[in-house]
C-alpha cells in the first residue's frame, strides 16, 4: 500500500469521542479520516480501493459509526502513516 502524504489540518473539530491530534487539535476520528481524504482530492470511491476497503466501510467510519473493524481502520489510517492506539483522557474541568 501507498501511504498518502503532504496533508494539511483545516480547522478544530469537537465531536464525541474525539482524539487529540499531535498538534493539539481535537478531532473525531471519523472527522480525521475524511479530512485527510479530502486534502488528497479523493472521492470515498478512490480512496476505499487505495485503502483496500470496501465503499460502505469508509462511509460508516466517515459518519462516526461506533462499531467498526479496528483491523480495517488501522488499514484506512495506514495510508496517512497512523494507527489506533491508546490515548490519556483528558481531565474535565467542573
Amino acid at each position: 500500500m501507498q501511504k498518502i502524504q503532504n496533508y494539511t489540518l483545516r480547522g478544530v473539530f469537537k465531536q464525541k469521542n474525539a482524539f487529540l491530534h499531535p498538534k493539539r487539535y481535537k478531532m473525531s476520528l471519523s472527522d480525521f479520516v475524511k479530512t485527510k481524504r479530502k486534502a488528497v482530492k479523493l472521492t470515498q470511491p478512490e480512496f476505499a480501493i487505495k485503502a483496500g476497503v470496501g465503499l460502505r466501510f469508509l462511509r460508516e467510519l466517515e459518519q462516526g459509526k461506533e462499531n467498526l473493524r479496528l483491523d480495517k481502520v488501522n488499514q484506512v489510517l495506514q495510508m496517512f502513516g497512523h494507527e489506533v492506539g491508546a490515548v490519556p483522557q483528558q481531565k474535565q474541568a467542573d
